[in-house]
Formats: structure tokens, sequence, C-alpha cells
């Protein structure tokens, strides 16, 4: 504390105490003035005027006490309004100073620390409702800086490539932090009004991504091949042109999502929920759809659908033809 601010409090603490003084003195002088002469002029028992001013007396005791005890009280909330803001300034500097070191820690080297980094950003998003958009958006940016999957630049990669590269390691072996950072994406707590989730162009093959929450989240153009997205929620995401060939989709909540050119030759979608997707242009082709919920799904001449599974059969599902009367929302292109 510097000086002026010493200052400020001595002198606010003696204001307050003269009026203290001033309140317990003056006050009940003022309810209860001692019983002059004339007030006593009418008694003519001496016992009796004795006993008036002493009644008086008693009474202005028992104003000056009410008065003491309202002023203890109000220190005492004063003392602990003044604590618990001390309490909070301590508490936003310590988050303060942990938000800072953990970001510092992203830039390390050596993995371990960044992976310590991202969950020490968890718990501080857990622990503070205010940061926790801050943190989503730097966990994204993190996460497309690191793994770039640049669809459509002039030295971009082959989308869909021709074949899906078997060999490459699981996400948590090859990128052990973006797997920690996703994991955090997926698990960030719930709020009235969810941040959208930005992962659009980013290499995300490999990546488990159980029972992650990101609804409504962007994933065009990015690479999810040979992904494990089991029960998650990806309902109303934006999977345009995403390739997922391969992925484990289980038990996942696709409802509404947009997979409008998207690539799921081979995908587990066993139990999944599509209904309302938007699947204009999609490759199907070799997809398990066992109980699969594809009520409302809309397709075009441009999807194509595992063999066996013809119009007929498709109609039977629910699966809306683009175009048609009281289709469902087409989503965009």
């Amino acid at each position: 504390m510097n000086r002026r601010t010493i200052w400020i409090a001595a002198l606010t603490a003696s204001g307050f105490f003269v009026i203290v003084v001033a309140g317990i003195v003056l006050i009940p002088r003022f309810l209860y003035p001692p019983l002059s002469a004339t007030d006593l002029h009418g008694v003519g028992n001496a016992q009796a005027r004795i006993e008036l001013q002493q009644a008086q007396f008693r009474l202005a005791n028992d104003a000056r006490s009410s008065i003491l005890q309202s002023c203890v009280g109000l220190l005492v909330v004063i003392g602990a309004a003044a604590t618990w803001w001390q309490v909070h300034v301590s508490r936003e500097s310590q988050i303060t100073e942990r938000f800072t070191r953990a970001v510092d820690q992203l830039g390390r080297e050596n993995v371990n620390v960044r992976i310590g980094g991202i969950y020490a950003l968890e718990r501080i998003a857990k622990n503070s409702a205010a940061d926790r958009d801050p943190i989503q958006f730097l966990l994204g940016a993190y996460v497309r800086n690191k793994l770039q999957w640049r669809v459509g630049a002039a030295d971009g990669p082959e989308h869909p490539t021709a074949a899906v590269d078997e060999q490459l390691p699981r996400m948590r072996v090859r990128a052990p932090d973006v797997q920690a950072a996703m994991g955090v994406l997926g698990r960030r707590p719930r709020s009235r009004d969810d941040q959208v989730v930005y992962m659009s162009r980013v290499d995300l093959r490999s990546i488990s991504l159980r029972d992650a929450r990101l609804t409504g989240a962007q994933f065009r153009h990015t690479n999810l091949a040979r992904a494990t997205l089991a029960g998650a929620q990806l309902d109303r995401t934006d999977l345009t042109d995403a390739d997922l060939r391969q992925t484990v989709l289980q038990d996942t909540n696709l409802n509404g999502a947009n997979l409008s050119r998207a690539h799921l030759q081979g995908a587990d979608l066993r139990r999944a929920d599509l209904r309302g997707a938007d699947l204009r242009g999609t490759n199907l082709s070799d997809t398990i759809l066992d109980g699969t919920v594809l009520t409302g799904a809309e397709e075009d001449a441009a999807t194509i659908w595992p063999t066996g599974l013809n119009a007929q059969m498709r109609r039977e599902l629910g699966i809306i033809e683009a175009g048609r009367e009281g289709n469902g929302p087409s989503g965009s292109a």
C-alpha cells in the first residue's frame, strides 16, 4: 500500500470514530434530555422527582447502548465485507498468476510441460467462469496452429488423401499435447451461451474424443480419418467436406449435423443419431449403419450409400430427397 492510500484509510477511520463518539454522546441527550426544574414543576413529591430523573437517565443510557451495539454490528459487517473483498482480490490475483504461468508453459519445448499447462488451464476454467471463453479460444488457436490442414492453399494437402494412412500413430502418441487440448475442449463446463469450437482445416487424424461435448463445433474440411468419436455430442456440428473415413462414430449424436460432401467411407455409424442431418453429396460407401437413426436426413443425387441400401429402403428409414416438398433443413453447402 502506498502512503496516499494509508492516509486516506487513516482519515476515513478517524472520521468514522468521531461520528460514532458524537452519536453516542449527543443522540441520547437529544432524545432524552435531563429533566429540568421546569419539567418537574408539577411534581410535588421529592422522591417522585428523583425517580423521574433516574428513569430519564436510564432511557438515555439504553439509547446509548443501542447506538453502541449498532455501531459494533456495523463494524463487524464492514470488517466482513473488507475481508471478503481482500479474499476476492487475492483469488483474482492468484488466478491471473496461474493463467500467465500456464500460458507460458504452452510455449515450452518439453511436451510434458505443455500438457501440464493445458491441464492447468482446464482447472482455471472450472474455477473461474470469466476465464472459460478466453481459455477455449486459446486452446482452439493452439490446436489450429499446431496441426494445420491447409485445404485449398497452393501448397496445401490433397483432400481427401488418396488413401487413409493406417500407419500414422494415434494422436496421443504423435501429438499428445493436441490430444490433451482437444480433450479439455470436449470436457468444457456447460453454460447457457456455449461458444463455438472452431476446428476447421485441422489435421485431427487418429484422435480419440470419446463422449466429448462438441455441440455446434466447426470442422469444415478437417481431417478426422480413423478418429474415435464414439458417444460424442456432435449435434448441429458443421462437418462439411470433412474426412471421416474409418472413423468410429458408434452412439454418436449427429442430430442436425451438416455432413454435406463429407467422406465417411468405412466409418462405423452403429446406433448413431443422424436425424435431420445434411447428407447431400456425402460418401457413405462401406459404412456400418446398424441401428443408425436417419429420420429426416437429407440426401441428393450425389449422395453415395452402402451397397444394398436402395431408394425404397431409404424412404422407409425416413431419409428425404433434397428439394422434395416437406424436407428438413438443408444446411449450408
